[in-house]
Order: structure tokens, then sequence, then C-alpha cells
């Protein structure tokens, strides 16, 4: 007796939404849930009982694809709408939590529980942490009730508080000694095809200005400005902007967006003009100049301004060439070291893992 589930789907399913969690988590802006559901799942992640969090997801899962199984009957064979919660976990939500580095029990969540638990109120009994067990009833009670779309509401929730969870966390950043041509060629190629929000170009362009700076002492000063930081408002010229003493050396703008000719005046009249920088450098991560900037680029040009376009994948390749094993040593030393720092999200640190193991 029970129902069966497509365990593809689950995989998929999950993988989709914990990518649109990670997005709210950058915007700060959780899915809606009421104040009463929000304070339940709080408490889970509270509790020192992980699987109570963690066998939330699987609950979430099945209600979503089969809105006919009874979550509260994780094992087949407790009911003619249970389902099978262990294999659920075991071949989705455990190697899933796993590979994105979130903190979680080693085994499968039910695991924890005697065998054939049920998730009703005479289980209470068995467990050590009844607070927590008694909100996770709440939220299992509540996703039993919802509507298809308020119960996705309090996936994405719990989802988020996942993130949440793993962005507290140490992520291990990966450190890479030495590399090839080619392979630091697949690198950087993995990196500007990997989402990341535009931090990852920036990033990799960062390290590589000051990878010039430390092959030559040239005692430059990078610095970047936060992804979707307005520059005005920072009084920074771009993206990345290079300084020797009080010399502006470099305004660089990292862009994975096309390059138009609206762009590029709007660059000129509130980024060049005020700041009377007279050399910027459009590094493209994505997307190509059009023509129609190109001529403007070239009017500017004229006037003693100088608006450049190139690519960032060919721009860093020439520039690793030419820096030799010593120089590329440094530019993966550079990205671990501004990967490593707090403001970096996990996912992105994760992306990195991922380009690395695929190389190496």
């Amino acid at each position: 007796m029970g129902r069966n589930l497509d365990y593809d789907a689950a995989r998929q399913l999950l993988e989709e939404q914990f990518a649109l969690a990670e997005d709210d988590y950058q915007l700060n802006r959780p899915a809606t849930v009421p104040e009463s559901m929000a304070s339940s799942v709080e408490t889970l992640f509270q509790s020192q009982t992980q699987a109570f969090r963690e066998a939330l997801i699987g609950c979430c899962i099945a209600r979503i694809l089969d809105s006919g199984i009874d979550i509260r009957f994780p094992y087949m064979g407790q009911d003619d709408n249970a389902y099978n919660g262990r294999t659920l976990d075991e071949r989705v939500i455990n190697p899933f939590l796993h590979e994105r580095s979130i903190p979680c029990s080693k085994a499968p969540f039910l695991s924890v529980f005697r065998r054939s638990v049920r998730f009703v109120p005479e289980t209470r009994e068995g467990v050590r942490d009844k607070r927590a067990f008694d909100e996770m009833l709440r939220v299992v009670e509540a996703l039993r009730a919802e509507n298809d779309d308020e119960a996705n509401a309090i996936f994405k929730f719990v989802l988020y508080k996942f993130v949440e969870l793993r962005e507290q966390s140490d992520i291990i950043v990966k450190r890479i000694r030495r590399l090839s041509m080619e392979q630091q060629k697949e690198l950087i190629e993995n990196l500007l095809s990997t989402p990341s929000g535009g931090l990852l170009p920036v990033l990799i362009a960062v390290a590589t200005f000051k990878s010039i700076s430390d092959a030559y002492d040239l005692d430059w000063q990078v610095d970047r400005q936060g992804i979707n930081v307005a520059d005005a408002a920072k009084g920074a010229a771009g993206d990345i902007t290079v300084t020797k003493e009080e010399d502006v050396l470099f305004s660089i703008e990292v862009t994975e967006r096309p390059v138009d000719r609206d762009r590029v005046r709007s660059t000129f009249v509130t980024k060049m003009s005020p700041n009377n920088v007279e050399d910027y450098l459009f590094l493209l991560a994505g997307g190509e100049a059009t023509e129609a900037a190109k001529v403007l680029a070239r009017s500017y040009f004229s006037q003693g301004h100088e608006i450049n376009f190139m690519s960032l994948g060919e721009w860093i390749g020439a520039v690793l060439a030419l820096l030799r094993a010593p120089g590329r040593m440094r530019f993966n030393e550079n990205v671990v070291e501004l990967l490593r720092q707090r403001d970096i999200p996990a996912s992105v640190k994760l992306a990195w893992n991922d380009c690395v193991e695929a190389v190496v």
C-alpha cells in the first residue's frame, strides 16, 4: 500500500526551488508565509535535531508532487496514501544537501526516528526535542490543509532558511597550486559561464589586476564595488577602480549584458565627465558592444576621452600567458583570497569549487 513518487521529478523540483530561494536570499526577500508559520520554521532551525527540518523538505516535495499523499506517513504500508520518505531522502534530499555544502545529518533524516515513524502527536513521547517536534507537526498540518500556492510558499520559505543556514557556515574554498594554460583557459571559461549575478566576472577581473600588480611590483590599489550598488552613490566611476597613491589609473565596468549606444552615453555623462576619467574600459563577460556604441566611443575619443571594449575571457587569457606560471599561481591565490571574504555568497564559493573540480 502507498503511493509512488517520481524521484527524478523530486530532484528537479528541489533544484529549481532551491535556486529561487538563493535568489530570494540575495534580495533579502523570503517567501511570504503567515507569521505563526515562520515562527514554527524558525524553531526547527534552532533545534539541535537537524532531522526535523530535513524531514520537512521531504514532506513539502511529496505534498507538491502528489497532493493525494498523506505526508504524515513516510513509510509505505502505513496507509493507502503513504509514501516512501526514506528512499526520497536517500536518493534526493540527503545527497542534495551534502552537494550544496548545507549543514545536515550525515545519514538520512528518518534514521533519527524509530522505524516506521509517523508524523503524528503520538510520536512526541519518543523524541528528545518535543517543542521542535510540535512545531514540525504544525507545519505538516499546514501543508496538508493549504492549497498548492500556499504549500509552495511554505516550501520556498523552508529552503530560504536552508540557504541562510549555509551562509552562516564556513564554506571551504578549494585552493589550486598550478594549472597548465589549457586548464587555466578551461577554468576561466567555466567561471564565466556560471550564473553568479555578475559577481564571478568581477572577482576574476579584480584578481587579474592584482596579479599584474604583484608580478611587477606596481603597488596598485584595486577596489571593487558591490554588485547592484550604484557607482555614483559610492563616488566610483566603475565596478573596478585601479589607483596608485591618489592617481586613478583605470576605471573598469565588467558587464554580462550587451553595451549599446545609450549605455556608452550614460557612462560618459554620469561617470567619466563628473570624475574626470579619461580612460574607461568595458570588460565584456557576455554580450558584445554594438556598432553604434563603438561609433559613439570614437566620437568621445576625438574629444580626448577613451572608451574601449574587450572580451573579459580573452583579456584574462592574454594576461595570464604573459605572467607565466608564477603569475598564474598568484592569480588563483588572489581569486581564493577574494572568495574567502565574508560578503561573498556561499553559492559563489561553491561555484568556484565545482569549476576547479571539473578542471583538476
